[in-house]
């Protein structure tokens, strides 16, 4: 590796490096002010609604947005606009959430009056615990730094990583405190993988296709190797009196085969009586485990009565994206 490669891998640790002293100091900040950040926001009856400025902004927004993900209604408005008509969002049961590293921002000198007036309860996410922002707050979290990783030391570099790492640690802890679970997170992100494994029930996955899917304890060998290969799932039930009693797969018949079988006996007699299944309500991550842990690859899918509603395989679970 030549010499420039090198100083290009020199420069980014070092910028590295120095943003990750800066935010190992955020550990020190998380105290009394803090506490009472995350009662105010925790016991908040209506909105969170987030501000701030340049890059602050940007973080803002970031921030608001992993609080509306882990279960507290949240917003970002940008000051400006709050000045021209978008202060009318925010209600008298909501808090906010003003962040502005030197905390002297023009359009906050504005705000915090007008915030008081209505009652609004304002935490500030500020590197100036002597500001006006800092002041006026109800909780101020501090998250000052010694330097930007920026080698001008102009570029909003540590102090952002700093205001991010504090609004996470802000909405985690809430999240904790309002006991949002694994079931709501999955609700408000149902497109995502977790709301696939904890919202798809097996009846979800099904095809509409039953033929295949079984033959009758009376059924030749013959019949229940032409519905194993119509299946394609390498596994059918085998149904006496409308339940099932028993099930047929690809390692049976190799097994019966190798006891010299005649393919036209029945195949009860080869069947395995001692099955696992699902039930058709059953989250798909229950029937995935079952398979997973009985080394096999499908399941017979029953209702009521041990009824039969399908065969449901590994493979549609994967499709429906859980693995």
């Amino acid at each position: 590796m030549n010499n420039e490669s090198e100083n290009i891998k020199k420069l980014g640790i070092t910028f590295l490096r120095d943003e990750l002293i800066e935010a190992n100091h955020m550990l020190e900040r998380i105290d009394d002010e803090f506490v009472n950040a995350c009662r105010i926001l925790s016991t908040t009856k209506g909105k969170v609604v987030v501000m701030g400025i340049g890059k602050s902004g940007h973080i803002g927004k970031k921030i608001a947005a992993t609080f509306a993900s882990t279960g507290t209604q949240a917003f970002f408005i940008h000051p400006t606009e709050a000045l021209h008509g978008d202060l009318g969002m925010v209600g008298k049961d909501d808090s906010t959430l003003l962040i502005s590293y030197s905390g002297e921002a023009n359009e906050f000198r504005i705000l915090l009056p007008l915030l008081a007036a209505q009652g609004n309860k304002v935490i500030s996410i500020t590197g100036n615990k002597n500001s006006t922002l800092s002041i006026s707050s109800d909780a101020a979290l501090n998250v000052a730094i010694n330097q930007e990783a920026c080698p001008l030391g102009l570029a909003p570099t540590s102090s952002a990583l700093c205001t991010l790492m504090m609004g996470d640690a802000l909405a985690l802890t809430v999240m904790s405190q309002i006991g949002f679970n694994q079931n709501d997170f999955a609700r408000s992100h149902p497109a995502g993988s977790l709301g696939a494994k904890l919202l798809t029930t097996v009846i979800d996955v099904l095809d509409n296709q039953i033929e295949g899917t079984h033959c009758f304890t009376y059924s030749s060998l013959l019949d229940a190797v032409d519905c194993l290969c119509l299946s394609g799932k390498g596994l059918i039930a085998i149904i006496d009196d409308n339940q099932v009693v028993g099930v047929f797969s690809d390692g049976d018949f190799r097994r019966a085969i190798a006891n010299k079988a005649d393919l036209n006996e029945n195949v009860d007699q080869y069947m395995s009586k001692n099955f696992h299944y699902i039930d058709a309500n059953a989250m798909c991550t229950h029937a995935l485990d079952s398979m997973n842990t009985n080394h096999i690859t499908a399941l017979p899918v029953l209702h009521q009565n041990h009824h039969l509603i399908g065969i449901v395989s590994v493979a549609q679970i994967h499709a429906a994206g859980i693995r």
